[in-house]
């Protein structure tokens, strides 16, 4: 084989399994350049064959609830119930029986790059995506638990098709007829998973937006949740519209400006 190595790596990119004629013909070139692109292939082989195998064992709930009959089977989960500012974000996804996506995982186990990645992927081939959106008002109104069940009750409503069977993350939601409420369901249902992604990826766009409306907080980078930096800028600046007064330290500040 006298091709470049440059140009071997280019058509290994395309090879998907070790008895393609062109990687046979790669194994015979004693090139030590090329025996690097094997070792690289295998290695990424061996990477994309355990993503698969991962996604198969996160698809074993929705595989039982098919085999009880449902169909529609919707995961759900929620993001932001920690965070000083900003609203709690439920989304609901039913998944396709034959969903191919691999690397779907709790979205805080993802880096921000490939969540924007799967975020798209999933939209591309879910079903139905719904979206519960609850303010920092109503949470400081019905508290934290409250706002978060509504939130994912707003987000099964907001599905363009009804699940005949829910998967939960965590909390028992008592709103579908037939649900299972998962402790760290995001890391053992892919539906589930796939909710954690897009409420994720949707409420820190929002947060981006808040940041540049109320500067100085960072919520760009924190989301909301309390590091050095937000602190710092609600010692310095007081709270803002979007903050949760009920919510400690933001209440005591707030109650101190008040008096």
């Amino acid at each position: 084989m006298a091709e470049k190595i440059a140009v071997i790596k280019e058509r290994l990119a395309s090879v998907i399994s070790e008895n393609d004629p062109f990687f046979q013909a790669c194994l015979l070139d004693e090139r030590k350049g090329v025996a690097n692109l094997i070792t690289s292939f295998r290695r990424t082989q061996a990477k994309q064959k355990a993503l698969y195998e991962q996604l198969e064992i996160m698809k074993y709930y929705e595989t039982e609830a098919r085999a009880r009959g449902f169909e529609r089977i919707a995961g759900i989960d929620e993001v932001g119930r920690g965070p000083l500012a900003g609203p709690v974000v439920a989304a609901a996804v039913i998944l396709p029986e034959d969903f191919d996506v691999v690397g779907v995982n709790d979205s805080k186990q993802l880096n921000e790059a490939k969540r924007d990645q799967l975020f798209d992927a999933i939209m591309e081939n879910a079903i139905a995506v719904g979206i519960g959106i609850k303010s920092h008002e109503v949470i400081d109104k019905v508290n934290i638990y409250e706002a978060t069940k509504l939130a994912m009750a707003e987000a099964i409503d907001a599905l363009p098709v009804t699940p005949d069977f829910c998967l939960i993350d965590a909390m028992p939601l008592k709103y579908c007829e037939h649900e299972l409420s998962l402790i760290k369901g995001d890391s053992k249902s892919v539906s589930i998973a796939a909710a954690s992604i897009i409420a994720k990826v949707t409420r820190d766009r929002m947060m981006v937006s808040f940041d540049i409306e109320f500067p100085g907080y960072g919520f760009s980078k924190n989301m909301g949740y309390g590091t050095k930096i937000h602190l710092e800028g609600l010692q310095k600046q007081g709270i803002c519209p979007i903050h949760r007064l009920s919510f400690a330290p933001v209440k005591n500040i707030f109650l101190a400006n008040k008096s």
